[in-house]
């Protein structure tokens, strides 16, 4: 466990945000909390730190990216409340979910200058080039995603930023990921984007703690390559502080 055994949960995020530089919500998928709940994050935290939410699952997976007028104003009334703090708005899809250029040029139309935007599509007919014209266009990132250490998606750059998902490894033990496969990952951040943009890297959260330390090897491995890092611990000792 990546948290102190004596430390109440209520400090849960002012000791997470001393050790990272950048967190991304989930919660906001399956229910969107008030503006209020948003602006107390921003209070709580550095002011260099970012939040990655994720739109809701009423857009997403409910109206599957159709009618995105309300929901997206809704959304971003809310989470607006994160001012400067609020970092990239993720929209993953539904692995149900085919491709629809129209559909979404509508959805990131209704984003434009708003926030940064970051989509991972789960169906394979994404893949296509006039879903990566419509990403281009708009400045929206495909979101890169990972499992078994293998990508799972094209590996476009469609964005000034980058934004990468590590779903689960195949190191042990499970989920972590082996060293090649983290290698394999900062060599192909470090030949798509430049030292000075920036790129999101999230690992999946699970019980065991294989996310923190994943990211720590990620974050290191980078910093070896002379890439500049955002703030990563040295090392995990979960529980011992």
């Amino acid at each position: 466990m990546f948290y102190p055994a004596k430390l109440a949960s209520r400090r849960w995020l002012e000791y997470y945000t001393d050790r990272f530089h950048a967190v991304e919500v989930n919660n906001t998928f399956y229910r969107l909390p008030p503006r209020s709940t948003f602006a107390e994050w921003r209070r709580r935290t550095p002011e260099d730190f970012e939040f990655a939410v994720k739109m809701s699952r009423y857009l997403t997976h409910i109206r599957r990216l159709r009618d995105p007028v309300e929901p997206v104003s809704r959304f971003m009334t809310a989470a607006s409340g994160l001012g400067e703090k609020l970092g990239p708005v993720l929209f993953q899809l539904p692995p149900t979910l085919t491709a629809d250029a129209e559909v979404l040029d509508a959805v990131l139309s209704r984003l434009d200058g708003r926030a940064r935007v970051a989509v991972e599509p789960r169906h394979p007919s994404w893949w296509d080039e006039r879903i990566r014209t419509t990403l281009d266009r708009h400045g929206a990132a495909l979101c890169w995603a990972d499992r078994d250490g293998r990508p799972v998606t094209p590996l476009w750059r469609t964005a000034d930023f980058g934004y990468l998902r590590m779903h689960h490894g195949m190191a042990r033990p499970r989920p972590r990921y082996g060293r090649a496969a983290i290698r394999s990952w900062v060599d192909r951040v470090s030949s798509t984007w430049t030292p000075d943009e920036r790129v999101y890297v999230f690992f999946n959260n699970d019980h065991g703690g294989a996310a923190i330390v994943d990211a720590i090897e990620f974050a290191a491995t980078a910093a070896k390559r002379g890439l500049p890092v955002s703030r990563t611990p040295d090392t995990v000792r979960p529980g011992s502080e």
